[in-house]
């Protein structure tokens, strides 16, 4: 094997040489070649070796050779590599004799980030137990749908969520779901305590057999996407796909010796697979926040010594939106992984706070393609690489964003897009690169799917998203198409607002979409909704509608009253001029309203809080 890899790594190397010895990226992009040719022939033995070994494996491994190296901070404690090891034994233990736990149940974590988090899914692992990682934002009809998507009969929720279980017990109960609370007590009817059953279990090793039929391609997560319609999706994420996430910081130029700072959300795949599982493959020592904090970041990453750390775009502004101070470049961060950074942004952070070496990279959870910028060009979000795309093939292909499908040529195949022209992006399904879909929504996962796209009954994943390349090979990602739009490093899918709106006693219909905010990344949520005959624009009520069933980043900040929606010829709604006409009401004739969060309503939108809003007097 390590024959054939020098054999592909010399190949590969002398074809970077012959096209680009001229090229400034030159060293760099022989040493990501390398990389990922190296981990690319990790992953192929894992496929291949008898029995299967997996990030828990790796993460065992690592438990032998330092069983005192402190493996997690968090809020002044320490938990070695041992600690996890004993709890997550203790945790196995305790589902096993609670809620009579085998191989292939699934199991869902409504948890926040906390380190029980952690030893929770450690445990069930070593059960052979694929885990729903619940976002603990959602409440009521979302959390219902998210948790019955994975078919799991066991939600394990933090003691902070008990409201949050109490408002779906009666259902869960109904449908005969076991539920427990990471509580030592609990008064509460159908809601099992946890935390005593596990302090009280054997923290004795559990043997492999009890997951001897784990193999690289069954389940090991589910992760929640909203996608282009609907309510959130679970995407079917396998050991073979955390394997390919956990590389990442690898790539990245980690090592086993740096500090990684999280504060980003573990049920996201940047937090847990990127962020946590890449720490475990790293063997590394990893910081761990509830949630992110813009005041205290800096000094959390002298205090722990933090070498790496974890970003989306809305983080990195926050940081760059803090009072300067002396000595901001006092740290020892060297590289900064994520996503979602605006071009000024980023050179506004490395002006400030030093010289980080940010590896800006565009995934998708569900998804068969990514790239990773491993140059640091600004703005980027990674590099047309011919290795890449031999053993991953995609393609940037034209797309009509008015009627929202690719443009196709006399013979009904898709046209690639032309260097410097914004097109859709598709990765080739293979064996190598496959797209599972989504759990229990065959639907969703049919629409993702795009056939007869270079020739005629080849399959392509759509990833949604627009990028283009330009004349030096670089990636820039453009916008998303379809019903999604991102805020506050969330997506948001616009039908489930547009549910919540229509729920109001006053709205007829809602259209939904997100709108650009000058000075914030993504697009901020906005409706345009009719209203019910004889009805008049109720703001509280409305406002009670969306704070009970939205999560505070899916909230419509604005809505627009129109006498009545433009549809399309397929009665699909019109959003391309709304999005385009924003939110100014100096330029809109239609009553506009803003979700004022002070005074707890809908208030008129005026040009003095539109004005504010542009002067960032107020705080979205």
């Amino acid at each position: 094997m390590y024959f054939w890899f020098t054999v592909f790594a010399g190949l590969a190397l002398l074809c970077v040489a012959l096209l680009g010895t001229a090229s400034p990226y030159f060293g760099e992009e022989c040493a990501y070649i390398l990389a990922s040719l190296k981990l690319g022939f990790r992953l192929l033995k894992y496929k291949t070796c008898k029995p299967f070994y997996s990030v828990l494996d790796c993460f065992l491994d690592a438990v032998k050779r330092h069983p005192g190296k402190v493996f997690l901070h968090f809020e002044g404690r320490e938990y070695t590599y041992g600690d996890m090891d004993t709890q997550s034994n203790k945790v196995a233990r305790a589902l096993q004799a609670e809620a009579r736990l085998k191989e292939g149940d699934a199991v869902a974590l409504f948890l926040a980030n906390e380190p029980s988090f952690v030893w929770i899914w450690l445990g069930l692992a070593k059960l052979g137990c694929p885990a729903a990682l619940l976002n603990f934002n959602i409440r009521s009809k979302s959390l219902l749908h998210c948790f019955s998507c994975c078919g799991a009969k066991v939600l394990i929720a933090s003691h902070e969520l008990q409201d949050a279980l109490e408002e779906v017990l009666p259902t869960l109960r109904e449908q005969g779901i076991s539920v427990y609370l990471m509580s030592e007590t609990c008064s509460i009817q159908g809601i099992n305590t946890l935390s005593d059953k596990i302090s009280q279990a054997s923290d004795l090793p559990l043997s492999r057999d009890l997951r001897a039929n784990v193999n690289i391609r069954s389940t090991a997560l589910y992760i929640y996407t909203s996608g282009t319609t609907g309510l959130p999706k679970a995407a079917v994420v396998t050991h073979e796909r955390i394997w390919a996430a956990s590389f990442i910081q690898a790539v990245c130029g980690v090592t086993s010796e740096d500090i990684f700072y999280i504060n980003l959300p573990l049920y996201h795949s940047a937090g847990f697979l990127i962020g946590m599982i890449g720490g475990m493959e790293r063997g590394l020592t990893i910081v761990l926040r509830r949630k992110f904090s813009a005041s205290q970041f800096w000094d959390d990453c002298r205090k722990y010594n933090v070498t790496v750390m974890q970003y989306i775009g809305e983080t990195m502004r926050y940081l760059c939106n803090t009072p300067k101070k002396d000595g901001e470049k006092n740290h020892k961060v060297r590289i900064a992984i994520g996503n979602g950074i605006r071009t000024d942004i980023w050179s506004e952070f490395l002006n400030r706070f030093g010289d980080i070496k940010v590896r800006e990279l565009y995934a998708a959870t569900e998804g068969n393609i990514g790239f990773i910028n491993y140059t640091s060009k600004i703005g980027a979000v990674g590099r047309v690489n011919f290795v890449q795309k031999f053993f991953f093939p995609y393609a940037l292909i034209k797309f009509d964003t008015e009627k929202e499908e690719p443009v196709r040529n006399s013979e009904g195949l898709c046209i690639e897009a032309a260097v410097g022209e914004t097109g859709l992006l598709v990765g080739r399904v293979t064996k190598r690169s496959p797209f599972v879909g989504y759990a229990g929504n065959q639907q969703q996962t049919e629409k993702k799917r795009l056939r007869d796209v270079m020739k005629k009954g080849d399959l392509y994943f759509n990833s949604g998203d627009l990028l283009r390349f330009d004349d030096m090979k670089f990636v820039y990602f453009q916008d998303r198409v379809g019903d999604t739009f991102r805020w506050k490093g969330e997506n948001v899918a616009t039908s489930e607002v547009a549910d919540a709106l229509t729920m109001a006693n006053c709205i007829f219909e809602a259209n939904v979409y997100g709108v650009k905010v000058e000075g914030h990344e993504g697009r901020i949520g906005m409706a345009a909704v009719t209203l019910k005959e004889g009805e008049e624009f109720d703001c509280l009520h409305t406002y009670k509608q969306v704070v009970n069933y939205l999560p505070a980043y899916a909230r419509p900040r604005f809505i627009r009253i129109q006498p009545c929606l433009e549809m399309t010829g397929t009665f699909k709604m019109k959003k391309v001029k709304l999005v385009e006409e924003g939110f100014n009401p100096a330029h809109i004739e239609d009553p506009l309203y803003f979700l004022d969060a002070e005074k707890r309503m809908y208030v008129p939108l005026t040009e003095d809080i539109y004005r504010a809003i542009a002067r960032r007097d107020i705080k979205l």
